[in-house]
């Protein structure tokens, strides 16, 4: 017994120690230290956690970047293309029917060279866009060229199409280039 005796006496003594040891002004300046570092560490926790955000913005922003630049990359060349697209579909449309005959190897050659450039323009990503007689009007992706009154139109409806717009993805690299009714509804 005496042993358990000794044991929970040497227990209190720790108890009352570490009591006294509180106490002690000494022990303020260690509990000011204690709450500087507990500071400091919580702002260096706060520095991580943003450079780790930080990183991870940026990876995204990249992957945007590269997005971007796979699907966009290309809209320059695609819109110094679509001239030559508009050539070859206005000479296809030039030949009049009584030539179609004896023309029709150079006509051949002329409608593969569209269906290429169509097959191309498909691969990258880009599509007509064919607004038809009668169709109202869509400034995001049309462009009026003039208005005129027509019978038997409402305003606003497509009464020509000049030239048809192309897109890359989402995004218009040329509107289609129309006439507009401007008759009253």
């Amino acid at each position: 017994m005496s042993q358990e005796f000794e044991k929970k006496i040497e227990e209190e003594m720790i108890d009352i120690t570490s009591e006294e040891a509180l106490e002690d002004p000494e022990d303020s300046n260690v509990s000011a230290e204690l709450d500087q570092l507990r500071a400091e560490r919580d702002e260096f926790r706060d520095r991580f956690m943003r450079a780790v955000a930080d990183a991870e913005n940026s990876r995204k922003r990249a992957d945007r970047d590269r997005r971007e630049a796979e699907n966009y990359g290309g809209s320059k060349l695609a819109r110094d293309m679509l001239p030559v697209f508009d050539n070859m579909r206005r000479a296809i449309e030039a030949i009049a029917e009584d030539q179609r005959e004896a023309q029709a190897a150079l006509i051949e050659g002329i409608e593969l060279t569209m269906r290429e450039l169509l097959s191309v323009f498909n691969k990258h990503g880009i599509v007509i866009i064919s607004p038809e007689m009668g169709e109202k009007f869509d400034p995001q992706i049309h462009e009026a060229m003039f208005e005129a009154p027509v019978p038997g139109t409402k305003a606003g409806d497509i009464i020509q199409v000049m030239n048809v717009g192309f897109m890359i993805h989402d995004r218009l690299l040329r509107p289609a280039q129309v006439g507009v009714s401007s008759t009253p509804a």
